[in-house]
C-alpha cells in the first residue's frame, strides 16, 4: 500500500479550494514542509499560531491546514527567538508540513463564503464583488489510432480536462483523415504529393485560458505529426460561482433587530455590533468572511439592505448609515472560524471515497482573541 504524501492531499485540497482562485496578495499553499513527507495525521485550524503549532508538534500531526496563511510577505531573515521563526523551527524539526487554503477557500464554490452565508440563512447566493470566470476553451487533436493512448497520456499529464470536481475528462471518436504532404515536409506517414488517408482518433477537452499554451506544447511533443492538427474552440462561460463575498435573499424578511439576534443564535456568539436603523426590514443580505471593508462600496450598489462581515470601521459605518443600510460586524474569528469543522469534514469524506486512511481533526482550542468587558 503507497503511503500518503503532503502532495496527495494538496491535489484533493485544490478540487475545492483551487490556488488559482486566491486573490493576487495572498500567499496560499504549502507553507513549511516538504511535498514528498509522509501523512498520518491532519487537523485543521483557522491560524497557525505558536500555539497550535506546538500542539501540532506534541501530538505527532504531518499537515497542519490552516485558513489564514503563515507567511504574508517575503522573510528578510529567519529568527528562531522571533513567534515566526519559532514557528518554522519547531515545524521544521518535528516535520509538520503547513499549508494554509485562504482567499481561494473564501472565493470558490460551496467556500467559506457559501457557508457562512447558508449559516445565517441566506438563500439563491451570488457572488457579491468581483465574480472570477474561468475562461475555458475546446482543445480538439487528431491523431493516428496507433498513438491514440500515448497522446491521450500527454494530455492527462497537464491541467487539460479538468470539469467541475472531476479531472482527465476528454471524448474520443474516430474517423477518416485526408492530407497531402508538401515538397518540403517530412511526413510521419504517406508520400510526398500524393493525397494520403489515415484512420485516426479525434480526442477533445476542455482546458482554461492560462493552461492553454502550456497544454498544447506538451501534447506536440507526444505526437508523431510534423505538424500536429489541433483545433481551439472558445466556450461560453456558465454562470459565475466563484469570487468574493456573496449576497442571498431571506426566507422571511424581518427588521434589522431580529436579524442580528437571530445570526448571533446561529453563529453560536455572544456579542456583535450593527449600525443602521434597527426597524430597517431585511430581506435581501450580503456577507463576506473575514475583513469586509473592501466590499462596502459593492454592498452599497448592490440592492441588499444589511452588511455582514468582520473588521468593519467606523466610517464603514457612517458610509452605511448614511445610505439608509444596515451593516453588522460579527468580528473576524466568528465569521471564518466555522470553517475548521466544515472543511474537517469534508476532507474525511473526500479522503474516504479515494481510499487514503488518513486521521482528520478539526482543531478545539482555538479562542477569538478579543474580549469584552
Amino acid at each position: 500500500m503507497m503511503k500518503t504524501t503532503v502532495a496527495d492531499i494538496i491535489e484533493v485540497m485544490e478540487l475545492f479550494a483551487p490556488s488559482r482562485l486566491a486573490e493576487e496578495w495572498d500567499n496560499v499553499g504549502l507553507q513549511i514542509g516538504d511535498k514528498n513527507w509522509p501523512v498520518q495525521t491532519i487537523w485543521i485550524a483557522l491560524d497557525p499560531t505558536p500555539d497550535v503549532v506546538k500542539d501540532a508538534c506534541r501530538n505527532g500531526v504531518d499537515l497542519l491546514i490552516t485558513h489564514h496563511p503563515l507567511i504574508f510577505r517575503p522573510l528578510k531573515s529567519i529568527n528562531f527567538s522571533m513567534p515566526l521563526g519559532s514557528i518554522i523551527q519547531m515545524a521544521s524539526q518535528h516535520r509538520v508540513a503547513i499549508f494554509s487554503a485562504h482567499t481561494n477557500l473564501d472565493n470558490a464554490m460551496d467556500g467559506l463564503n457559501d457557508v457562512l452565508a447558508r449559516r445565517i440563512g441566506l438563500i439563491d447566493l451570488k457572488v457579491l464583488g468581483n465574480a472570477q470566470k474561468d475562461e475555458m476553451f475546446k482543445l480538439v487533436v487528431y491523431v493516428p489510432i496507433e498513438y491514440e493512448q500515448d497522446v491521450i497520456t500527454s494530455f492527462f499529464e497537464t491541467k487539460a480536462g479538468e470539469i467541475g470536481t472531476y479531472s482527465c475528462c476528454s471524448f474520443r471518436s474516430k474517423g477518416k483523415g485526408t492530407f497531402k504532404p508538401g515538397p518540403l515536409s517530412k511526413p510521419f506517414v504517406g508520400k510526398i504529393g500524393e493525397i494520403s488517408h489515415t484512420d485516426e482518433v479525434r480526442i477533445e477537452t476542455v482546458v482554461r485560458k492560462n493552461d492553454l499554451t502550456g497544454v498544447i506544447d506538451h501534447v506536440r511533443k507526444n505526437h508523431p505529426y510534423e505538424t500536429m492538427a489541433y483545433d481551439v474552440y472558445p466556450l461560453l462561460t456558465s454562470e459565475d460561482t466563484h469570487g468574493s463575498g456573496r449576497i442571498g435573499k431571506l426566507d422571511k424578511s424581518m427588521n434589522l433587530t431580529s436579524f442580528a439576534a437571530s445570526i448571533k443564535t446561529k453563529l453560536g456568539i455572544d456579542t456583535i455590533k450593527v449600525a443602521g436603523n434597527p426597524d430597517l426590514i431585511i430581506k435581501t443580505v450580503a456577507v463576506c468572511s473575514g475583513s469586509g471593508s473592501s466590499l462596502v462600496n459593492h454592498f452599497v450598489t448592490s440592492g441588499a439592505q444589511v452588511y455582514v462581515s468582520g473588521d468593519l470601521g467606523y466610517h464603514d459605518a457612517r458610509t452605511v448609515e448614511a445610505e439608509n443600510l444596515g451593516l453588522i460586524d460579527i468580528g473576524h474569528f466568528a465569521s471564518e472560524h466555522l470553517i475548521v469543522d466544515v472543511l474537517a469534514n469534508r476532507l474525511d469524506k473526500i479522503l474516504s471515497k479515494t481510499g487514503i486512511d488518513v486521521k482528520i481533526e478539526a482543531y478545539k482550542l482555538e479562542k477569538e482573541p478579543f474580549m469584552v468587558l
